[in-house]
């Protein structure tokens, strides 16, 4: 079943059940799917279908951002509360460790010495980590820190 049949399923479900954030926030995650599909002129593959996802959980905490800067709590919650409902449809983060190991693999594979490799060593250890759910901010802050550039 791909991801647009999963949560048109699940649309259903909440209309059934009267959860009006999950209905929301599914009908906002089926309308970019959709929105995708259109662009590519195709059905997306899963992994497409997972950077849709990735992309709006990215969007709600650069707003979560904003919106605490702004004091609207209430907006910041509503945001998380969505993340919540989007990361059910991605695989589980990579734990702290991995990534850490992730990075350090990949600084060593790069022959990376300084901040001016940090490119090339993100590019590694986002390669190496496709198909997981990532923190680019927290790989960034990690090649930062490994690299000698706080």
């Amino acid at each position: 079943m791909t991801l647009v049949e999963d949560v048109s399923r699940a649309i259903t479900e909440a209309m059934k059940t009267k959860a009006q954030q999950r209905l929301v926030a599914l009908r906002m995650l089926k309308a970019a799917l959709m929105n995708r599909e259109i662009e590519r002129g195709r059905a997306l593959d899963e992994n497409e279908s997972r950077q849709v996802v990735s992309a709006l959980v990215k969007q709600r905490r650069d707003s979560i951002e904003q919106f605490v800067r702004g004091g609207r709590r209430d907006l910041a919650d509503k945001e998380a509360a969505e993340i919540v409902i989007l990361e059910g449809y991605l695989p589980p983060a990579v734990d702290h460790a991995d990534l850490e190991r992730a990075v350090d693999a990949a600084v060593t594979s790069t022959g990376a010495s300084s901040p001016k490799d940090m490119g090339r060593v993100m590019k590694a250890v986002m390669a190496e980590l496709a198909g997981k759910t990532v923190d680019g901010k927290l790989v960034n802050e990690l090649v930062k820190r490994k690299l000698g550039t706080s």
